[in-house]
């Protein structure tokens, strides 16, 4: 008698798992489930709308910035570090 080392043996669980993929298959397919269709309002689509525009802008505007250092450079923009440091802990808290 000459075995085959590759077949699965009668009690493993690779051969279980070809009977359960050869009874899964003889069962019938169920039918696709398909979305139902959403209608949205004409403010949601506002909305949809302004959110794709809003996606396509950058998150800082490098030319507003580049005037603000040029501004602050120049002297036309005071900046007062103590104060930003009084406005930062006030909005966080004093946990900083």
């Amino acid at each position: 008698m000459k075995l085959n080392p590759l077949a699965p043996a009668a009690g493993s669980a690779a051969a279980h798992g070809d009977r359960v993929q050869e009874s899964a298959a003889a069962l019938p397919m169920a039918a696709a489930v398909v979305a139902p269709e959403v209608q949205v309002g004409a403010q949601a689509a506002s909305v949809q709308r302004a959110q794709a525009q809003m996606a396509q802008m950058p998150d800082v505007d490098a030319a507003r910035v580049a005037e603000i250092k040029e501004a602050l450079a120049r002297g036309d923009i005071s900046f007062d570090p103590r104060k930003l440091a009084q406005l930062v802990q006030r909005h966080h808290g004093s946990a900083l």
